[in-house]
């Protein structure tokens, strides 16, 4: 009888959407509640919480609403009661709650991204009271490995090459080093 959801269970994941980012800041806030484009422009603006990691203007925040409901991860819920403008409520499908749960636990493969993308992440977990540690933890097993990589480039290169790959290495280290920072301390082992 067990037979089902085991090999249920041993299907692999269908892959995440590809969106912008501006679509998983969508899709991650709404999440989290309903709400209507103008509140989540809001929280994006430059003095929003999210909008101190990275502002997205207001258009960009409809447009990316309109490809959440072309690609059935969010749904107007109703509208919200009030004078002026009728403003439409969205709220998430259940593809759209599994898709920013498996994005949200996906550690960043760029370092480069790091800056908008992990600080994006850690701002919606931390706004919904979950925990980072696996997300961190993600996050530094990407990362090390990559860190031994150019530290071992960088010595078999030579001019410019190698004034890119200290970049690189210094950028990831700097990452490595925020990842480790940041991260909660691990219980000691009985």
């Amino acid at each position: 009888m067990n037979a089902q959801p085991q090999a249920l269970a041993d299907r692999p994941l269908a892959p995440l959407p590809v969106m912008p980012l501006p679509e998983w800041l969508v899709l991650g806030i709404l999440s989290q509640r309903p709400a209507h484009g103008f509140a989540v422009a809001q929280l994006t603006a430059a003095n929003g919480p999210f909008g101190r990691v990275w502002q997205i203007p207001k258009a960009v925040v409809y447009r990316a609403i309109g490809r959440l409901l072309d690609a059935r991860l969010i749904v107007p819920e109703g509208t919200e009661p009030g004078f002026g403008p009728q403003r439409t409520v969205y709220a998430t499908t259940e593809a759209g709650r599994a898709a920013i749960g498996r994005w949200l636990r996906e550690p960043v493969e760029h370092v480069r991204d790091i800056r908008t993308e992990l600080l994006l992440k850690l701002a919606l977990l931390d706004r919904a009271g979950d925990d980072p540690a696996p997300l961190l933890r993600a996050q530094r097993e990407v990362l090390t490995p990559l860190v031994a990589a150019l530290e071992s480039r960088r010595a078999a290169s030579a001019g410019f090459d190698a004034t890119i790959l200290a970049w690189r290495r210094a950028t990831a280290v700097a990452a490595l080093d925020f990842v480790d920072a940041i991260a909660p301390a691990e219980p000691p082992h009985p």
